[in-house]
């Protein structure tokens, strides 16, 4: 009967400290090296035209770093796509990850339109360091793959179903999503092509972390 009590103990243990792994916040290079950073909101080169982050590293929780793992890992054995050569395969590069929750007051009291920007009232998935905007880039270059529009416009052009682009353009975003989707597990957002999240993150805390 101890036995038992033990191994019981044991793998409750062991639940409660993988769920409080998956939520620690963890520099993404610190774990994907090779991975691209192009923070925006470190930057003018925003919808904000403001800089918003003290910091060029990105954070994520440690479950949605070991999902784009996947993902990175797929994407580098991509050698040929869409009839073009990539020499080193394909990568991600991240725009935005974890979001402290003031900087979300301060986006949606500049564009307060919550298909684009979350109510901070409630929290952007981004708040809780489960959600990554990112694009794909040539390893070999470090050029981006050509996506549908730029990171953060806000229109019905950035939308997963918006059909009226080149079709090399269209397979791009395709190709993204796929591997975000069906290789990584995250989940979409329709309105963003750039947009994907840890499904359990969902139930993560609101954060309001300083990056330094």
């Amino acid at each position: 009967m101890l036995k038992k009590m033990v191994v019981i103990i044991f793998s409750i243990s062991s639940i409660l400290f993988c769920q409080s792994a998956n939520d620690e916040l963890v520099p993404v290079k610190q774990l994907i090296p090779d991975i691209v950073l192009d923070l925006r909101y470190n930057t003018e080169n925003n919808f904000t035209n403001q800089k918003l982050y003290t910091t060029d590293e990105a954070y994520l929780s440690l479950g949605a770093i070991n999902r784009l793992i996947l993902a990175q890992d797929s994407l580098r054995k991509i050698t040929v796509h869409n009839e073009k050569t990539y020499p080193k395969g394909i990568g991600i590069k991240i725009y935005d990850g974890y979001r402290p929750r003031a900087v979300q007051y301060l986006m949606f009291e500049i564009f307060p339109n919550p298909v684009y920007v979350a109510d901070p009232a409630s929290g952007s998935i981004h708040n809780r360091g489960g959600a990554i905007d990112l694009s794909l880039v040539d390893l070999d270059t470090g050029e981006e793959l050509p996506m549908p529009t730029e990171f953060d416009h806000f229109g019905i052009e950035a939308s997963h179903s918006y059909m009226n682009l080149p079709a090399e353009i269209i397979a791009n975003r395709t190709l993204l999503r796929s591997i975000m989707t069906q290789v990584a597990g995250l989940v979409s957002y329709d309105s963003e092509w750039w947009h994907y999240h840890y499904a359990p993150s969902t139930s993560f805390p609101l954060l309001d972390f300083q990056m330094k």
